[in-house]
C-alpha cells in the first residue's frame, strides 16, 4: 500500500525541488505537482476551472511541458512523495 504524507513536508520539498531543477520539462513536472497537492489537501473547490483538464491524460500532447505539468498535477493528487516520471 501506497503511504500519504502530510501537506505541508510535501509542499516544502517539491518547493525545493522545482527550484533547483535545471531541466525546464521536470521544474514543469514540480509546479503541476504542488498544484495538484493543493487541490488533494484543499479538496474539490480548489482549482475547479482546470482540474477536470488536468485529469486528461497529456503524454501524446506536442507540447512536452504542459505533458509534465499534468503529469505532475496527476502525481500530486495522490499526496504521496513522488518524482518526475
Amino acid at each position: 500500500m501506497n503511504k500519504t504524507y502530510d501537506f505541508e513536508p510535501l509542499m516544502t520539498r517539491a518547493g525545493i525541488m522545482q527550484r533547483n531543477e535545471k531541466d525546464p520539462v521536470r521544474a514543469e513536472w514540480w509546479e503541476g505537482y504542488m498544484l495538484g497537492l493543493r487541490r488533494a489537501h484543499f479538496g474539490e473547490d480548489y482549482n475547479v476551472d482546470r482540474h477536470d483538464m488536468l485529469l486528461t491524460p497529456m503524454s501524446k500532447k506536442k507540447d512536452p511541458m504542459l505533458a509534465a505539468f499534468g503529469r505532475g498535477y496527476r502525481a500530486g493528487l495522490t499526496l504521496q512523495l513522488r518524482n518526475p516520471d
